[in-house]
């Protein structure tokens, strides 16, 4: 029996689908956040997270058995196909209502001036609509990206991290004096977004930065809403700024540390079911999910949260970006940024694998003249501290990862990419920022930390 969807529908609605229906398994066909020629398609169990061992193995196993098309059954048997349409769509937006946090607040900021662009994919199918359905009146969308195309016409990549998928949703804002800028990917599942900054000028919010707003917000507003609960608990990638876990700790919520991708974040939520609440988490790649009845990243969960956290700021005569600098000042400045190495073909790969051979062989003592303190082998499972004792690492299954540690709170992540002929290193370095006014200086600070650290490691 499958349910297949009368037209598209974002990642996330299908995810809920397979729960909702009690399925075994889900396909979704997607170039995601890629150019178009990137198509291809995600595969998800029946806890509505994308497959994890042994299924991902098995299923190649199947499709390795396959010697040519003409073994492949084009001819279905239509009596098992169930089309499907509204009647997810109705049930998926109420339980995505339940998750917001103060309602009052929205109705008293209903006119948040919105700007939504879905980059001609499925957010178009049910943002605006739940934007709407959680009382914000004032929402406006890009028409010429509210254009169904599989072609991405508009943009060079619909990729809502790349300043330039972003340009014509903040042109309109510019035009209209909006207070928030919002942006799906063309499977709905990553959020971008961008705000005026304390100049004026409209600035982009980075994954790091969009994951801590909306962490900080749930559980500041959970625990003033008296919903917070004991056992209450977080999640983020290990590659994802560590100020969440600064919050975290203040506030006294439990956060875990998982490997990069939605999936290991959803096996967290399915260890814990029935036993403890997930509340929130996120990753660098600026995917969110606020709730556990879906199990991957949700751009309609996140947008109408985002729309909710910038009603709440208006509420204080605030903007996004100054919730950010609260943020900032209360518990310390960071500073976030991704360099990737490429290196194509053949001999890349080979150059990217002696790369990570060269770190395991050589570790470095020092980067950006701050002492190492913990090195962590994500291969081996093995965490070294300053003075070489060497710890477990308890995660589920090995990854080729690497992380280091320095006094003064710099963190450094390399691994390989799973999907590009690259390298990449994540790299975080801490400031003090003791006021509002104290942000570009503290950023400027940072920025030269962050050249210190390229140089020691030659990136």
């Amino acid at each position: 029996k499958v349910y297949l969807f009368e037209d598209m529908r974002p990642t996330p609605e299908m995810s809920f689908a397979i729960r909702h229906f009690g399925c075994q398994s889900g396909i979704n066909i997607t170039a995601s956040h890629n150019p178009r020629e990137y198509n291809g398609y995600k595969a998800y169990w029946d806890d509505g997270a994308q497959v994890l061992a042994p299924h991902d193995k098995g299923i190649i196993d199947e499709v390795n058995k396959i010697s040519s098309a003409t073994d492949i059954k084009f001819e279905g048997n239509k009596d098992l196909i169930q089309i499907v349409g509204e009647e997810v769509d109705s049930v998926y937006l109420d339980k995505v209502k339940s998750i917001s946090i103060d309602p009052e607040v929205i109705k008293r900021q209903k006119d948040l001036k919105i700007v939504y662009t879905p980059i001609h994919g499925t957010g178009m199918m049910l943002i605006p609509r739940a934007l709407k359905q959680w009382g914000f009146e004032n929402v406006h969308t890009v028409p010429e990206q509210m254009v169904k195309s599989g072609d991405f016409p508009t943009v060079i990549s619909p990729n809502p991290e790349n300043a330039e998928a972003l340009s014509m949703a903040i042109e309109l804002a510019k035009k209209i004096d909006a207070d928030i800028v919002m942006a799906s990917d063309p499977d709905a599942d990553r959020v971008g977004m961008a705000c005026k900054n304390d100049k004026g000028e409209w600035v982009l919010i980075n994954g790091n930065q969009t994951c801590l707003l909306f962490l900080y917000y749930i559980i500041k507003n959970r625990i003033a809403t008296g919903k917070m609960k004991e056992d209450d608990f977080i999640v983020k990638t290990i590659v994802t700024t560590e100020l969440i876990k600064s919050v975290a700790d203040k506030n006294h919520i439990e956060m875990l540390d998982c490997y990069t991708g939605f999936k290991w974040i959803a096996r967290e939520i399915r260890l814990r079911e029935g036993k403890q609440q997930y509340i929130g988490g996120g990753e660098e790649s600026y995917g969110f999910l606020a709730e556990d009845f879906v199990r991957d990243k949700d751009a309609v969960s996140a947008c109408t949260l985002l729309a909710e956290i910038c009603a709440w700021a208006k509420d204080q005569g605030k903007t996004l970006f100054e919730v950010l600098l609260d943020i900032y000042v209360e518990y310390g400045f960071s500073k976030e940024t991704t360099v990737n190495v490429v290196k194509p073909g053949k001999s890349g790969a080979e150059e990217i694998k002696a790369m990570m051979e060269n770190f395991r062989a050589n570790p470095p003592k020092e980067i950006g003249g701050s002492k190492v303190i913990v090195s962590k082998d994500f291969k081996t499972l093995k965490a070294t501290d300053g003075n070489d004792n060497v710890t477990e690492l308890e995660m589920p299954e090995t990854s080729n990862v690497l992380q280091y540690f320095t006094e003064d709170g710099t963190k450094i992540s390399v691994r390989p990419s799973g999907t590009e002929p690259k390298i990449k290193f994540y790299v975080e370095v801490k400031g003090e920022m003791g006021c509002h006014k104290c942000f570009d200086a503290a950023n400027a600070a940072a920025e030269e930390k962050v050249e210190a650290v390229r140089k020691s490691l030659g990136i």
